[in-house]
């Protein structure tokens, strides 16, 4: 058997240099995934990546909405996600038509629409700009000051960057359905049995285990914070994946997985998705591939090309 898994690692290096492709994967897709990748990054990297790429094909291993952010800022090459089916939760909780309604029905207050990068093609249409959970407060602190804000789609990154900013801001109730696992009670009893491990934990938390933690990030920022911490130990409050890259790339310190309630499983079901076995059939067959309808990429295009110039 592990003949056939290294067999199959070379055939999608193959594939990859048939293809003209690249390979990028988010911080929460699998060891073999992330191990195998051009770039492995949080949502800002990776866009970074997909805007400059010159690759013919993007392989994209992450979540439907992250594809589609390739294709956005990428409408001439082919963009595959191995699994069509890794969808987000977050981006679910707030459909196009749902939030086109509610600023309709809101038009007096001439919303300026911030939109997390977790949202759809459809939502990224109607918003004023992009940001990720790295880029957020900054960008937020650009925001016209005479202009009502809508934050979409997840409160709890809302409510932390109402906290650093200052700025009042509507949230739309959505969330990460993983990050929302964790408690309290669960982050208070791994911190008793690791008193002297920093909690690291990522802003789409909830405000009850954001007060626990030594530090609110995103995960890139994780990388940085606990390379330059001179703790050994760390607990890390967000999806499993961030796991490995941070073992991975400072191999002298430990990781200790933020619990649950339940158990310290923080797996994103979506993420997991995304299999070597479905990676290599994507490039392959060059399938599934992301289609945007032309109306909705160009107008969805615009806020985040917003977003890629502020945050330079």
């Amino acid at each position: 058997m592990p003949t056939l898994g290294v067999d199959l690692v070379e055939d999608i290096r193959a594939l990859k240099r048939e293809r003209n492709a690249v390979i990028l994967a988010h911080n929460y897709q699998v060891k073999e995934i992330q191990e195998l990748a051009d770039f492995v990054g949080d949502s800002l990297g990776l866009s970074y990546q997909a805007a400059k790429t010159d690759a013919e094909v993007i392989a994209f291993c992450g979540v439907h909405f992250m594809a589609e952010t390739a294709k956005i800022v990428n409408p001439n090459k082919t963009v595959v996600l191995p699994d069509l089916d890794a969808g987000c939760s977050l981006s679910e909780s707030c459909p196009a038509d749902k939030l086109e309604a509610y600023l309709k029905e809101h038009a007096e207050k001439n919303y300026y629409v911030i939109a997390y990068i977790n949202c759809s093609a459809g939502v990224k249409a109607l918003s004023d700009v992009i940001v990720t959970s790295g880029n957020a407060v900054k960008i937020v602190n650009t925001a016209p000051k005479d202009r009502n804000i809508l934050f979409v789609p997840d409160q709890n990154l809302g409510a932390w960057v109402t906290e650093k900013t200052g700025r009042k801001m509507d949230l739309w109730r959505g969330n990460c359905y993983v990050h929302v696992e964790f408690t309290r009670q669960a982050i208070e009893r791994i911190h008793a049995e690791w008193p002297d491990a920093p909690v690291v934990a990522h802003p789409e938390c909830t405000a009850a285990v954001r007060m626990l933690a030594d530090e609110v990030c995103s995960t890139e920022r994780m990388i940085t914070f606990c390379k330059e911490h001179p703790a050994k130990a760390f607990v890390i409050v967000t999806e499993s994946g961030m796991l490995h890259r941070l073992r991975r790339e400072i191999p002298g310190k430990e990781f200790i997985a933020g619990p649950t309630d339940k158990c310290a499983c923080a797996d994103c079901r979506f993420m997991k998705m995304n299999t070597l076995e479905k990676l290599h059939d994507a490039l392959l067959n060059l399938q599934p591939e992301i289609i945007i309808p032309e109306s909705i990429r160009a107008r969805a295009e615009l806020p985040i090309r917003r977003m890629l110039e502020l945050s330079a």
